[in-house]
């Protein structure tokens, strides 16, 4: 199951980085609101350093906004990129 959970969210993040910026914003959070799930899931499941490389892995490709969300959780106030911007 945590295999057939995991290969649907690659598929899924795929997907979602296909589309058009102003599009990607929604399913993009869902997607990072899913990934901790899963990481832990997989952390439990097979080993700690698998649970692991999947947070590096994690942290690479959302490297992004996970700034954007450090910034604000400090008080900062970040910039959204203009395609972005309503």
């Amino acid at each position: 199951m945590l295999l057939w959970v995991c290969i649907g969210w690659v598929l899924a993040a795929t997907c979602v980085a296909m589309l058009p910026m102003r599009r990607q914003y929604v399913p993009g959070v869902a997607l990072l609101i899913a990934a901790p799930v899963l990481i832990v899931w997989i952390s439990v499941a097979v080993a700690w350093w698998a649970g692991l490389l999947a947070l590096a892995a994690f942290v690479s490709m959302f490297r992004n906004p996970l700034r954007y969300f450090w910034a604000k959780a400090r008080g900062q106030n970040p910039q959204l990129p203009p395609e972005l911007r309503s």
